[in-house]
């Protein structure tokens, strides 16, 4: 197959896009303002509430062919690893409130030039739930930000109503053989966090190619929850229960895919709402990511995670610069809302630059 290389004018910039990113950075703001009033302590701006936060290994895979042994892959190897599992919205929830969910993964002992205003040698991904991201652009996310704000002060059981429709709307939508991203992002199945894959949704520069990035489940233990359903009713803190109960007993093991890039107008950079066709790119496994069996929310550790670390997509290698629009806004976003939720809690930021800052 006759996979596309990376170029530095792949990207394609809106001639507005800097106001943009600034207007998605003053809504974001203020909804989290309105978070903490409420809670009185402020939160990430999306996945705030965690449910697993974990260390492990990421084994780099021997052998792997030349289009993908590149960068952070193209010497096989381990690298010690930190994992936080976490619910989609941007404050503190009931699981009634089933939304999309995050996995931010940090790798460790990652030497290499790095992006402008990471010192440290790691390499983030931050990956959710869904293939794609449903608002496409910056500017896109600038127009469902606005919504998504203005609810934040609503009652949480209006919350649990729509996402309630949102979940129904994609079970009839999959009788029919298709379904709602967005409806997915805002009503997503009351799945085990650990049985979910997930995913990059915008790509990344992969060297001297370009990827989009999954991390799919493949212990069997995991794959035996396929079915297992959360019963909000009884336990609103039921993901971070079932998390901590399987990690007891469990490892748990996702291998880390990369899709790449093989057709411009199939697979387009800038639009993160266009699924990359599996047909015409498969997602092939460059790393395996294995948790050992372990207390997943000490107090310590939780709070370290939850409250110093940073998982942002600008913590990455040259080579793997997040690229289309909805990444570079990512860039700048996550670094102003997290300035602003450590400043507000007193709090200094820790770029993590050893698994060693790891509380045990």
């Amino acid at each position: 197959m006759n996979y596309l290389r990376y170029t530095h004018d792949i990207e394609q910039p809106a001639p507005d896009e800097q106001a943009t990113i600034d207007g998605i950075i003053k809504g974001m703001t203020q909804q989290s303002e309105t978070v903490e009033k409420r809670e009185h302590h402020a939160v990430r701006a999306s996945h705030a509430k965690s449910s697993a936060c974990v260390t492990g290994e990421f084994t780099i895979a021997p052998g792997l062919p030349p289009e993908l042994a590149q960068g952070l892959f193209s010497s096989p190897g381990l690298h010690p690893v930190a994992v936080r599992f976490a619910q989609g919205p941007g404050e503190t929830l009931g699981d009634r409130v089933s939304t999309h969910r995050g996995m931010s993964i940090k790798v460790f002992d990652v030497p290499g030039e790095k992006l402008p205003g990471h010192a440290v040698d790691t390499q983030d991904f931050v990956l959710a739930t869904g293939t794609t991201f449903p608002s496409g652009t910056a500017a896109g996310f600038l127009r469902d930000g606005t919504v998504i704000g203005k609810s934040t002060a609503l009652p949480e059981g209006v919350k649990s109503a729509v996402s309630s429709t949102m979940r129904n709307l994609n079970r009839v939508l999959h009788a029919f053989g298709t379904e709602s991203a967005l409806a997915d992002f805002f009503g997503h199945p009351y799945s085990h966090p650990l049985a979910d894959s997930y995913f990059s949704q915008a790509p990344i520069r992969f060297g001297d190619y370009v990827a989009k990035l999954a991390a799919v489940p493949t212990a069997e233990a995991q794959r035996a929850l396929s079915e297992w359903r959360l019963d909000p009713h009884v336990d609103e803190d039921g993901f971070r229960h079932a998390a901590i109960d399987f990690f007891r007993e469990h490892d748990v093991v996702f291998e880390l895919k990369a899709q790449l890039w093989a057709d411009a107008e199939r697979q387009p950079i800038e639009d993160a709402s266009v699924d990359w066709p599996v047909s015409v790119s498969p997602y092939r496994t460059v790393a395996t990511l294995r948790l050992p069996s372990q207390d997943a929310y000490s107090t310590e550790r939780a709070r370290y995670f939850d409250e110093v670390m940073t998982f942002r997509p600008a913590h990455s290698l040259a080579v793997h610069r997040p690229l289309g629009s909805v990444m570079r806004a990512r860039l700048q976003v996550y670094r102003a809302l997290s300035d602003f939720r450590h400043r507000e809690n007193g709090v200094s930021a820790e770029d993590t630059a050893s698994i060693d800052r790891i509380p045990a």
